[in-house]
């Protein structure tokens, strides 16, 4: 996956710096066996190298979100040659002024605002089976015909570290790749046990309440997506698909 860092102020050789030091904390996080990752198929997928990775600008550009459309559309078209654990990581570019001054929910603003200029910028049709308003249970967000879960982390996270990188993150996984670890009932059950144990001793708070399993008539997936430094959620979904014209990537 190539970088998509855009020369300006900062050179050629910081932009490697910082491609290699968010990469090895990346890699530190994935095999810390002290205190190991919850999402444990996340950690598998890094060991069988079915991730993949891009790097993208100021997520407060709109054309950042032009970036992070042409890495997810070329991703998509691949992503079934990668493995079954495969997902996309996707680090943005955040200035140090940014980091010190963004609030967790300035991140989720910021998240919200991404997901719907990307739906925005999509080039093929929603998905028919899949409801466009997220106020359903079966509810996922959608971009080139593909449905994804969307795990975001960032820099002002603190209680839930499992919610923390050095960088806003993205971890966006296919549905299929979930249907995949998911087919046998008894080992999906016994890995989620095992999920919550590590998120227990992993956070310095308790699990979210907001965690849920896909299809229940009580889950909404778009809050898993961004999760709070609480156990507080946003009333409402900021998810709007705009039926809006194309601009030019």
């Amino acid at each position: 996956m190539k970088t998509l860092f855009k020369d300006g102020p900062t050179t050629r050789k910081q932009l490697r710096d910082n491609k290699r030091m968010v990469l090895e904390k990346f890699e530190a996080r994935m095999l810390d066996r002290s205190n190991p990752f919850p999402c444990i198929p996340a950690t598998i997928g890094f060991s069988l190298n079915q991730l993949r990775y891009g790097f993208i600008g100021d997520p407060s550009r709109l054309s950042t979100v032009s970036e992070l459309a042409n890495l997810l559309r070329d991703y998509t078209e691949k992503s079934n040659e990668f493995g079954d654990y495969t997902s996309l990581i996707v680090f943005f570019q955040l200035s140090e002024e940014t980091k010190k001054t963004c609030s967790v929910e300035d991140y989720e603003q910021l998240f919200w605002h991404i997901l719907n200029q990307l739906a925005s910028i999509d080039k093929l049709d929603w998905p028919k089976d899949i409801p466009v308003k997220p106020d359903h249970p079966i509810w996922e967000f959608c971009f080139h015909g593909e449905r994804y879960f969307m795990f975001c982390a960032t820099p002002a996270h603190k209680n839930r570290q499992s919610r923390h990188f050095d960088t806003m993150l993205l971890a966006i996984t296919p549905r299929w790749v979930l249907q995949t670890f998911n087919k046998s009932e008894h080992r999906a059950t016994k890995i989620k046990e095992r999920i919550r144990k590590r998120l227990k001793a992993f956070d310095s708070i308790e699990v979210h309440p907001d965690l849920n399993s896909y299809g229940e008539d009580d889950n909404y997936e778009w809050k898993q997506y961004f999760l709070h430094d609480d156990d507080t959620t946003i009333p409402k979904c900021p998810f709007h698909r705009l039926l809006i014209s194309h601009y030019e990537n």
